[in-house]
């Protein structure tokens, strides 16, 4: 059995959504689950369609019977969701938990104490921790065999993930248990520029200790929570129900092989320059405005702050441009930074026009005049291609090339009016674009994207 604890300090990240639509995923794979909520929010109960005022007794008389010599067993507390899946529901009596239970021995043991009386029982049992660093979230990574780490793909979530390292790092120093912890992209909005920079930017320094799947933002999630179901249930055929199968398959085929201190301790030696980074994507998501004087006295031209925007100009106007800054290391934005102030001080260079100047600014596919244009961010590929309908499936017709040494990869082929099917093929791996949000399920069962020529 295997006991897995969603971790994070920062609130609005997507624990409980998580936790609910990955503990219906992994029964919906056969396996027997348990969901246990020691959140005092008991949202868990909501977003399962439990009544509120038919609980009579939750996790935390489990957890403050212990103290009182008069056990309640996990078993007792049970609603059944669904034929592999069981909720030990939570009460807003939690909240009172951690004063209650000052100065008592192992009090951090609590939970771990219930949950090994039922390790029998299950395949996997997850655990929504609260959005807060106390008595509770201990319990919780002390009875835990793996940690997830949710993080949001936002600006502020770097600095939830120092909070939550700190975390893990004092329990490392209470006990020596072996726990899997691995980070899991939430919320990721292909849409905007800096959500896809930090995606980069966290795959890049946590590689393979983060999951390979990545929970999209999609609005049926919610519609699914508001009427008492895991996405399962409200909308198997959605994108974000194949999010969370693929995330299961990925839970599933996760071995707890590292101990918990080499792993806080690799991520805390690179925190430093995640965190230091963070000002760094924020200002090349949303640069300054920047008034440039065109052939026309009278003519300016601005560059929006918060969104991409990629605007072909008529042949007597010039387009602001502010070149964007690709997810790198911490030492090499700051040398960037340096070398940006020496030139600062020499003429300044035209910088390129038209369509292929402005290629870097955006990633996707988009029409441009009588051209489709293909962009993509692959830092480590060697090589890129993209096969499709328009090619009969032959990636070798149609290479994408690589722009400098930013990563990013791009190619510009004419087509007449229709919709087309697409894949990259990324140093000989097939997937779909990941800034195209228009799929498709092929054949296979995976996605293709969509390209619909105007």
């Amino acid at each position: 059995m295997r006991t897995v604890a969603i971790v994070n300090q920062k609130g609005g990240c997507g624990k409980t959504t998580i936790s609910i639509n990955l503990a219906s995923a992994l029964a919906e794979a056969g396996q027997k689950v348990l969901l246990v909520d020691v959140d005092p929010q008991s949202h868990c109960a909501v977003g399962l369609a439990v009544p509120e005022q038919q609980i009579e007794q939750s996790i935390y008389d489990v957890l403050i019977s212990r103290s009182r010599n008069e056990p309640i067993k996990l078993t007792e507390i049970l609603w059944q969701i669904s034929d592999r899946l069981e909720l030990a529901p939570a009460s807003i009596d939690l909240s009172a938990f951690e004063q209650q239970m000052a100065g008592i021995p192992d009090r951090e043991c609590c939970l771990k104490e219930a949950v090994d009386e039922v390790k029998d029982d299950y395949d996997f049992i997850l655990i929504d921790c609260p959005p807060a660093v106390g008595l509770l979230t201990f319990n919780a990574l002390r009875a835990a065999t793996d940690v997830i780490v949710p993080v949001e793909t936002g600006y502020f979530a770097l600095h939830g993930l120092s909070k939550q390292l700190e975390t893990l790092s004092i329990l490392c120093r209470r006990c020596s248990q072996h726990v899997e912890v691995r980070v899991l992209a939430s919320m990721y909005d292909i849409r905007t520029k800096m959500a896809r920079e930090i995606l980069a930017e966290l795959r890049e320094h946590f590689s393979d200790k983060m999951y390979t799947t990545i929970v999209n933002f999609n609005t049926k999630i919610k519609e699914a929570a508001s009427f008492g179901q895991p996405i399962s249930e409200y909308d198997p055929a959605s994108k974000g129900q194949k999010d969370f199968e693929a995330l299961a398959l990925e839970v599933i085929g996760t071995s707890a092989k590292a101990q918990r201190h080499e792993f806080v301790n690799s991520l805390a030696d690179q925190l430093e320059s995640i965190s230091a980074t963070a000002d760094e994507l924020v200002r090349a998501a949303n640069p300054p405005i920047e008034i440039i004087e065109t052939t026309a006295p009278e003519q300016v031209a601005t560059r929006a702050q918060s969104e991409e925007l990629v605007t072909v100009c008529a042949p007597k106007q010039a387009a602001a441009q502010s070149k964007s800054v690709p997810a790198q290391s911490a030492p090499a934005l700051r040398a960037e930074t340096v070398a940006a102030s020496a030139e600062a001080s020499r003429p300044a260079k035209a910088e390129p026009t038209g369509i292929d100047g402005k290629l870097a600014d955006y990633y996707g596919v988009n029409q441009m005049n009588d051209a489709v244009v293909f962009v993509t961010l692959y830092p480590r590929a060697k090589d890129v291609q993209v096969a499709g309908d328009f090619n009969n499936w032959q990636p070798g017709q149609t290479p994408m090339e690589k722009v400098g040494l930013s990563g990013v990869w791009q190619t510009k082929i004419k087509l007449p009016r229709g919709k087309y099917r697409y894949r990259l093929v990324v140093d000989g791996q097939w997937q779909q674009d990941p800034y195209n949000h228009l799929t498709e399920v092929n054949p296979f069962g995976e996605y293709n994207s969509i390209l619909e020529v105007k």
